[in-house]
């Protein structure tokens, strides 16, 4: 099974910038271009928070113009900047989110997959920083131990570690503590995947493995800095993948664009090209 993640989309209205310098749609769209090229195709395609800027229904709207010519299944979970009811609005054909106004955005696909997948809302409405609250722990403790021998993949978009970029951790995970402790009793998590750093970075929790996914758009600034300023830089926009096999899942960093080659190594003769 191939899964792609797509993180921190950051779409807005039609014709406007993020930050007035960074068009997200366009960038979005040769995402989908490079995802339409991918050869075998993904089985499955996941958002990790921070779809849309401002949470207005018309950035959701737009936002699915754009991935409308993907044809698989797209799962989503919010980022600090999605509005909870927005986007249960946008995504409720997918039959996977909590129908009930208000309620958080967590749920549990199983038996779908040879991976069990479970969404984490990590939102605070009107705030950057995320938390996992004593509910949404709770919920994520009884989700795990109901299926403790199915492996699973945990969606978040705040991770659950520090990263040592200052002021993106000021704006980091409120429960994570207790969250490591749930990891630590649930061995059947494959791992974690975020979003919210505009990078790729891993950590361990809890004795599980944590991936944060680049964005399609602009990066968070590497700055390993308790007092690291709060800029993005525009280095090459990029996707993960995600490849089950053989109860073994393996990730790759995908970059977006056109990059010369592929080039050789070796020669009509099969000799390493010196």
């Amino acid at each position: 099974m191939l899964i792609a993640q797509i993180t921190d989309t950051h779409i807005k209205l039609p014709g406007k910038l993020a930050y007035k310098k960074v068009d997200t749609a366009a960038m979005l769209e040769r995402c989908v271009l490079d995802l339409l090229a991918l050869q075998p195709q993904p089985d499955l395609i996941l958002l990790t928070g921070d779809l849309v800027d401002l949470g207005r229904p018309e950035e959701y709207d737009h936002l699915k113009s754009i991935l409308s010519p993907l044809k698989q299944r797209i799962i989503a979970i919010p980022g600090n900047h999605d509005e909870r009811d927005a986007m249960r609005d946008a995504f409720a054909h997918g039959g996977y989110l909590p129908k009930e106004r208000g309620s958080f955005l967590q749920f549990a696909i199983d038996d779908e997959y040879p991976l069990r997948i479970v969404g984490l809302d990590t939102l605070i409405p009107g705030q950057g920083g995320g938390e996992l609250c004593a509910e949404r722990l709770d919920w994520l403790d009884r989700t795990l131990a109901q299926k403790p021998d199915m492996p699973t993949l945990v969606l978040m978009h705040h991770p659950p570690f520090e990263t040592g970029i200052g002021h993106m951790d000021r704006i980091g995970l409120k429960g994570r503590e207790d969250f490591a402790a749930i990891m630590a009793r649930h061995n059947q998590v494959e791992l974690i995947l975020c979003g919210h750093l505009h990078r790729t970075i891993r950590a361990s929790i809890g004795g599980r493995p944590a991936l944060t996914c680049p964005s399609p758009a602009h990066q968070v600034a590497l700055d390993i800095d308790p007092q690291a300023p709060s800029c993005f830089r525009m280095e090459p926009p990029g996707f993960m993948l995600h490849w089950w096999k053989d109860a073994r899942l393996v990730s790759h960093t995908a970059f977006i664009g056109d990059y010369d080659g592929p080039y050789p190594f070796f020669d009509p003769d099969g000799k390493l090209i010196d």
